[in-house]
């Protein structure tokens, strides 16, 4: 059991050093991404373009040969291009289903506050139960299933805003960035070798990652970790400089993230340091600022932030 755990938390190292080949100088956003996965959630992207968005997801889908597929999100894309649809065969002259887009180990949902409401709702229903109910009949997705979103902060003309209760759904929410000077010389001498996700080895099985998911659980988080990170999110819903704090659904989404990137980094058990690294990712698109607030800090992960330095942190 020892050597299983062993090979398995080098296969998670793996995994993270060969998106690493395509993604460079994002250790901590593919940490992330990779930790997000293993907990069961989803992550939402929020960047300007060109910063290796598709890329992170398609590495991803290379390294354990999961299927990945990509929906570019637009006013005109309809639920059912999402879940898929019935129709009637012309030749067995019976219903016969047609799989969405959401069928898939590994989705891009691109620039999902360019879709309707309605579309939205279809995906982030599917997010939430896995599964798609069409005409009476439950259609399992696969495992593992992950959906990672993007959107654009700065063009927001033609866009439908997510509405907080939608954005709760993503585990965590992340920005790539650019790269510093010496990393964008690594791009541009990798773009000239056309290393490219596709070209990516596998070095982890769906299967594997499945089995991984079910060990987070054993990752032993302290009594005194899990009042610290209780303690920060009762401390959203009292600050006065916020108006919407998290719902339990924040302190469990919290937990699991915290074991999962414990797990990543190779260890056995949380450290409240994980929780202090984690919390902006995990709260921030969960709150809603006050005027007063918006004045304060620049954005609501600053805000996070901002409460954490008047928590005490545990000594383990």
């Amino acid at each position: 059991m020892l050597e299983r755990n062993l090979e398995l938390n080098e296969k998670i190292k793996a995994l993270v050093d060969n998106v690493e080949k395509v993604i460079v100088g994002k250790r901590e956003s593919i940490e992330l991404v990779v930790a997000a996965m293993l907990a069961g959630g989803h992550v939402l992207i929020e960047d300007v373009p060109g910063v290796g968005k598709t890329q992170l997801v398609s590495a991803l889908a290379s390294s354990c040969k999961g299927e990945f597929g990509r929906l570019q999100l637009t006013p005109d894309v309809m639920p059912t291009d999402i879940t898929g649809f019935t129709m009637i065969d012309p030749v067995t002259r019976k219903n016969e289903f047609r799989k969405g887009a959401a069928f898939c180990n590994f989705l891009l949902a691109d620039e999902i506050n360019r879709a309707s409401p309605k579309s939205q709702s279809a995906l982030l229903e599917i997010m939430e139960e896995r599964q798609v109910s069409i005409d009476g009949m439950t259609y399992e997705l696969p495992s593992p299933f992950m959906v990672l979103a993007t959107q654009n902060p700065v063009e927001t003309y033609g866009t439908y805003h997510l509405p907080e209760a939608q954005m709760d759904r993503f585990l965590i929410k992340i920005s790539i960035g650019y790269p510093n000077r010496e990393e964008e010389l690594d791009i541009l001498m990798r773009n000239e070798r056309n290393v490219s996700p596709k070209q990516l080895e596998q070095v982890i099985t769906c299967q594997e990652i499945v089995e991984l998911s079910e060990k987070i659980s054993d990752i032993y988080c302290s009594d005194a970790v899990r009042e610290y990170i209780i303690a920060i999110v009762d401390a959203t819903r009292n600050a006065d400089f916020i108006k919407l704090g998290a719902s339990p659904r924040g302190s469990i989404a919290l937990y699991r993230m915290a074991k999962a990137y414990a797990f990543v980094k190779g260890r056995s058990f949380v450290l409240p340091d994980d929780i202090k690294v984690l919390a902006p990712f995990v709260l921030a698109h969960r709150i809603v600022l006050t005027p007063k607030g918006k004045s304060l800090v620049s954005d609501n992960g600053s805000a996070v932030k901002r409460l954490l330095e008047g928590i005490p942190v545990p000594v383990e």
